[in-house]
């Protein structure tokens, strides 16, 4: 049977249709730039595809319907009686706070299924909105008991009660740090801007995320984020305000050795002031690092903030700390040293364990330091050359007990080799 031949309308009839509605530059790139929560590249879920999926819950479109997640919907819709009853506000009232900004909402997912989109009628942009108020009220009753901010729930609810805090909050806290599991932030302020008349700064919800992510940092004030894996990131980052260096000229790629390596050739290691990955210097033979809590959620948290690293106009600095870190750690020793100056808080079942870790999120990020890394490489780099004579006798004499033990012998024979030529000459000249 001959191939079906197609009508040349068919095939140019869509493409016409849609070059009627093209946009100019400027609209394109103002449309790409409220992008902010993506569906993670194949080549970044080969390695572990797990890592970029929730377990618990879906948050937004991407994973909602999933039959995995239909026993939370329950849980959800009782998390929005208990908010619209403590609002004393009926849920039209935020149903049409969000309807203003609709379209924000559809263009902040990029390849969002046409089924949820507004031009696809008025049912299916309710429906849309409708996951978004549920979604919104369900995460910020996480949020608010995560914070002691609510007791209104029974003392044996299956979410919200201290005996099942450790359990299913930690799980539903890992699944909203996924990159594909995100609600716009602008979903958050609203709901909370009709609860409180508008009363509620833009930083009480960030606060509330804050005590998940970050809750030893004290941040004060974090400024208009994306949603809540991008407050995690800037939790991150948060550091003294340093005068940015322009570099002009492209630098190769330079690697940095082993932390016990670099420990042979006199360097020593000291936890920085701050907690931000960005706060890493080398000074007077001292590299400064940041204190990192390592444990089972880790990796799963920074494969999706490399993959948020991809947004436009933000810098790779994830990526360049877990490459810096990937560069000093090559095995438990390694590990072991960082852990011995309060650099690493392992709560993983070895060192080794931490080292393989970050070898699997280096093969992720490949090289691609940023310029302030750079500089701190070459520092360390440099001072590591000048010493490299008295940590090469180091690592070639003094690691082996036997080849230690037999120049020590050596260097003893000598000393009194001269000893006694020196008593034979006096008793010469004697």
């Amino acid at each position: 049977m001959p191939p079906m031949e197609l009508d040349e309308s068919d095939s140019i009839a869509p493409l016409d249709e849609s070059l009627q509605f093209m946009r100019s530059d400027d609209e394109e790139q103002w449309r790409w730039k409220k992008r902010s929560i993506y569906r993670v590249p194949a080549r970044m879920t080969a390695l572990n595809h797990k890592v970029y999926q929730p377990q618990v819950v879906s948050f937004g479109p991407y994973h909602h319907g999933n039959k995995r997640f239909l026993p939370m919907e329950e849980h959800k819709h009782r998390a929005v009686r208990h908010f619209l009853k403590r609002s004393k506000k009926p849920k039209e009232c935020f149903f049409e706070s969000l309807r203003e900004v609709a379209w924000d909402l559809e263009e902040s997912y990029d390849a969002l299924d046409p089924k949820w989109k507004a031009s696809s009628g008025e049912g299916v942009a309710r429906l849309f909105l409708e996951l978004m108020i549920t979604d919104g009220c369900f995460m910020l009753e996480i949020l608010r008991f995560a914070a002691h901010k609510v007791d209104d729930y029974a003392p044996n609810d299956p979410i919200f009660s201290d005996h099942r805090t450790i359990h299913i909050m930690s799980d539903i806290g890992k699944d909203m740090l996924m990159l594909e599991n995100q609600l716009p932030m602008l979903v958050l302020d609203r709901l909370v801007a009709v609860e409180s008349d508008g009363k509620k700064d833009e930083e009480s919800v960030n606060r509330f995320i804050l005590k998940i992510c970050s809750p030893s940092k004290g941040i004060i004030w974090m400024g208009k984020c994306l949603h809540v894996l991008d407050v995690d990131r800037n939790s991150m980052l948060m550091e003294p305000k340093k005068d940015k260096v322009k570099r002009e000229d492209l630098r190769e790629i330079i690697q940095l050795a082993p932390a016990t390596e670099l420990s042979e050739h006199g360097i020593k290691f000291k936890r920085s002031k701050t907690d931000s990955i960005k706060d890493i210097s080398f000074a007077g033979g001292v590299l400064t690092l940041p204190k990192i809590w390592v444990d089972e959620c880790t990796m799963s948290n920074f494969l999706n903030l490399t993959a948020f690293d991809l947004h436009v106009g933000i810098e790779n600095e994830v990526m360049s700390y877990i490459y810096c870190m990937d560069q000093i750690i090559n095995k438990g020793q390694d590990v072991a040293l960082l852990r011995a100056h309060s650099i690493i808080m392992n709560y993983m079942e070895s060192d080794e364990a931490v080292a393989e870790m970050f070898n699997s999120l280096g093969n992720v990020v490949g090289i691609n330091p940023s310029d302030s890394l750079t500089d701190v490489i070459e520092k360390v780099n440099t001072y590591r050359n000048k010493h490299w004579n008295k940590a090469n006798l180091i690592h070639t004499y003094l690691r082996n007990p036997w080849v230690a033990l037999s120049l020590i012998a050596a260097i003893f024979l000598f000393t009194l080799t001269i000893i006694q030529t020196v008593f034979s000459v006096l008793d010469y000249y004697k």
